[in-house]
């Protein structure tokens, strides 16, 4: 009897981690009880899922906004420097911002226009549609950019970026400034000292700088690298995928993942006897339709993962050849011919056994990338308490 139900995925809740805590052990204990508990049979193939955020807790992965100006200070010296293309957040950027800023450098935030690399809005979408504006060339002055368009307000905050960067900057030094634009070298005319703020198109910008004769150039993926004065640190991702801890602190992005992973696995088939997949996972990669905002703020969906969940998913589109394939069959006679037809495709994944029509629509990203993505909308970022997915039949076909 084929089974009845597909993909599951189940929130589990877990105790508060503290920094100090053995998370792999507290994320297996929590599977293991909650499987006990809920009557369900641990497989091969599971996943298992632990966010970042719980990670970075257990490892004590914080830093202080003094730190984060230390940072600053030995890398840029006494500087004015430009910081380009930061997205618009409370929660990811503005507290960095205050470490940069405590510096107390001059500083040039520049901004991207009409909204940020994650979708965050500066502009109405409806604004400045009469005026002469080549977003490509053209950059403003804070004041000359709402003289043209207006101020804003983000529709989920309610704030005010430009206001609210300037705050946060002038606070430290009078004579810092922000400037809209879209070339990320129009800094340089004002600076040849850049720090590039963006996550995915970071390594374009810097390089693009460097091409056009930019002195010093660092990424935020640069800065806490390794500890300064005691602080936590990121070896890969610097401040990248960091978050407001307290009104003077950030929680930044996990280390050593990949060891942590593979060490639950080995738990895992000691209790149990199966091979589970386990990932670390960050924020998911899709896009809300309303907002326009693109989730992804982190530098990857998942720091770490096991080398069962490495690729992209191999699959033919049912819909497709239900319409062509086995369209002239019965309802049974075509359920099995599907059936055959999905278990052939899957002895042979190596080879290519189908035309483009039957693979055409299937999702062509990472499965980490998917399946982290299924966790952060099942754990949300509020007050679930749930920071422990687990997954099952995700690798499971038609009829099986």
């Amino acid at each position: 009897m084929p089974q009845k139900v597909g993909t599951i995925s189940r929130g589990l809740i877990a105790p508060i981690v503290h920094a100090g805590d053995d998370i792999a052990a507290i994320a297996v204990e929590t599977l293991l009880s909650a499987a006990a508990s809920e009557g369900f049979a641990i497989q091969d193939r599971d996943i298992l899922a632990v966010t970042e955020s719980v990670v970075a807790r257990a490892q004590g992965n914080y830093a202080t906004v003094d730190q984060i100006a230390a940072d600053i200070r030995k890398k840029f010296g006494n500087e004015h420097i430009a910081l380009i293309f930061p997205i618009l957040s409370r929660n990811r950027f503005a507290i960095c911002l205050e470490g940069i800023a405590k510096a107390g450098n001059q500083l040039t935030i520049v901004l991207s226009y009409p909204a940020d690399e994650v979708g965050n809005r500066l502009m109405d979408p409806n604004a400045g549609k009469a005026e002469a504006v080549n977003p490509w060339t053209d950059s403003f002055t804070a004041d000359s950019f709402i003289q043209h368009f207006g101020s804003y307000k983000h529709p989920f905050t309610g704030i005010d970026y430009i206001a609210y960067y300037q705050s946060i900057i002038k606070k430290y030094n009078q004579h810092s400034s922000i400037l809209l634009a879209n070339d990320p070298c129009a800094a340089l005319n004002i600076t040849k000292y850049v720090l590039a703020c963006d996550i995915h198109t970071r390594e374009h910008t810097k390089q693009s700088l460097k091409d056009h004769g930019a002195v010093c150039v660092y990424g935020l993926d640069e800065i806490l690298t390794e500890s300064v004065d005691g602080s936590g640190y990121n070896s890969c991702y610097g401040l990248l995928g960091s978050n407001k801890a307290t009104e003077s602190s950030v929680k930044l992005f996990p280390n050593d993942c990949q060891a942590l992973v593979e060490k639950m696995q080995v738990m895992l088939k000691e209790k149990t006897g199966k091979t589970v997949e386990v990932l670390v996972y960050g924020d998911g990669a899709f896009k809300d339709p309303v907002g326009k905002i693109w989730e992804l703020a982190d530098p990857v969906v998942s720091p770490g993962f096991t080398k069962g969940l490495a690729g992209t998913p191999h699959e033919v589109k049912l819909k497709y050849l239900a319409d062509n394939n086995f369209k002239h069959l019965s309802a049974e006679a075509q359920y099995e011919a599907m059936v055959r037809y999905i278990d052939e495709h899957k002895k042979n994944a190596q080879s290519s056994l189908i035309d483009q029509g039957e693979a055409e629509g299937t999702t062509p990203r990472q499965l980490t990338d998917l399946i982290g993505s299924l966790c952060d909308l099942t754990s949300g970022s509020g007050d679930k308490g749930t920071p422990i997915i687990f997954i099952q039949n995700y690798f499971k076909k038609f009829g099986e």
